[in-house]
């Protein structure tokens, strides 16, 4: 992948079951991220407009909610935060402000709206977790257990 993360040789070949524990894995992934798509829609916003509500609520402490940080919370381009924070300004869940310290740095808010939407919004995530993240969990610890496996030649 070139992000220097292991320069230890490892066994290159994927075994049957390791196949079938990576796509268990990304089956549950893809299942609670399903899950989060049609929740947010539920509640009409569409599930970018979730996950940046969250980005806001959920930044790093110290962190300020300005689009640039916004955007690389969420991977996202510059333009497309700025795509997302306008429509969601226009829905009334967030609104922009001057930093106080620096007039030129907008910072990006949640409103009244905004809090309870995100609050609804992770009730039902909570929830969801409580039912799929054992499984979630399971499959996870799968393709660890075997990653580490294939690490030490045991695979």
């Amino acid at each position: 992948m070139g992000d220097g993360r292991s320069s230890e040789k490892v066994n290159r070949d994927v075994s049957e079951s390791g196949f079938r524990q990576l796509a268990e894995f990304r089956r549950c992934i893809r299942q609670f991220l399903h899950f989060s798509e049609e929740a947010a829609r539920s509640q009409g916003i569409e599930p970018h407009q979730h996950q940046l509500l969250l980005a806001i609520k959920g930044l790093p402490s110290g962190a300020r909610p300005t689009i640039t940080a916004l955007s690389q919370q969420l991977f996202l381009r510059h333009h497309s935060a700025v795509e997302l924070v306008d429509r969601l300004v226009t829905r009334g869940a967030v609104r922009r402000r001057h930093c106080d310290e620096d007039r030129r740095e907008v910072l990006v808010e949640l409103t009244q709206h905004g809090e309870e939407l995100l609050d609804q919004l992770s009730i039902l995530h909570w929830d969801e977790l409580r039912v799929a993240g054992p499984a979630l969990s399971a499959a996870l610890s799968a393709v660890v257990h075997h990653s580490t496996r294939r690490r030490r030649g045991l695979a």
